[in-house]
């Protein structure tokens, strides 16, 4: 356990060196996109979470609102990997981030122990476990993992970098949580905004998304697996 802070400092504390600044004209292009991009997905958002479980236009539709997040955020502008100082050098951040999804992931588990147990909160919670019981499991895995890593190239990649210096980890974390209430589903919300802070955080350490990618894809299989055994019955 004493080691533990050393670890998670390089990726959610300690800021690596680089120089990511751009000109102005191409960070006003940028606010721009990111601004009509966020339109469109939380648009796609609330269509593609309000068919009902097993309803084959499920698919398509997430499909499409992963590629809103993909094609906004890469055509934004510039995006990096990032890197975090390991032994002394910048290395690319692959376990970290790993292992922080994976903690991030049993710490929801437990939450949802207790989220079971309360009924309205039950209730919400198996409105989105349906569409993995009812629909095709290696489909849902597959849309769910691709927005995942979209999600991350769009909010922790083009927005985080149209914010600028003032304060973006709570801004992205903010404007993640409020897009995502286009759901209408609040344990959605909450999950954005627990999450997108972890997330953000990471961007703001490496300077990249690879780091919240890597993390939030571990943490969406996680519990796309372990949620609806939990609820069964």
């Amino acid at each position: 356990m004493r080691y533990l802070p050393a670890l998670l400092r390089p990726v959610l504390v300690d800021k690596a060196p680089r120089d990511h600044r751009e000109p102005d004209s191409a960070f006003r292009r940028r606010r721009l996109v990111v601004a009509l991009v966020l339109v469109a997905g939380a648009l796609m958002l609330g269509l593609s979470l309000s068919v009902r479980p097993a309803d084959p236009a499920f698919y398509p539709l997430t499909a499409g609102l992963a590629a809103v997040w993909l094609i906004g955020g890469l055509g934004s502008g510039p995006l990096h990997l990032g890197r975090i100082s390991f032994r002394g050098e910048l290395r690319r951040p692959v376990l970290t981030p790993v292992a922080i999804g994976l903690a991030a992931a049993a710490v929801f588990v437990l939450g949802a122990l207790v989220v079971r147990e309360i009924d309205p909160l039950r209730a919400l919670t198996e409105d989105v476990l349906d569409h993995a019981r009812y629909g095709s499991l290696p489909l849902v895995a597959a849309v769910t993992l691709l927005n995942g890593i979209a999600e991350e190239i769009f909010f922790r990649g083009a927005l985080y970098a149209a914010l600028g210096q003032r304060r973006p980890v709570l801004a992205s974390t903010g404007i993640y949580a409020v897009v995502t209430v286009a759901t209408g589903n609040p344990m959605l919300v909450f999950a954005a905004a627990a999450l997108g802070l972890i997330l953000g955080l990471q961007r703001r350490a490496s300077g990249g998304i690879l780091a919240p990618m890597l993390t939030h894809v571990t943490w969406s299989l996680v519990m796309l697996l372990a949620l609806p055994p939990l609820f069964a019955g």
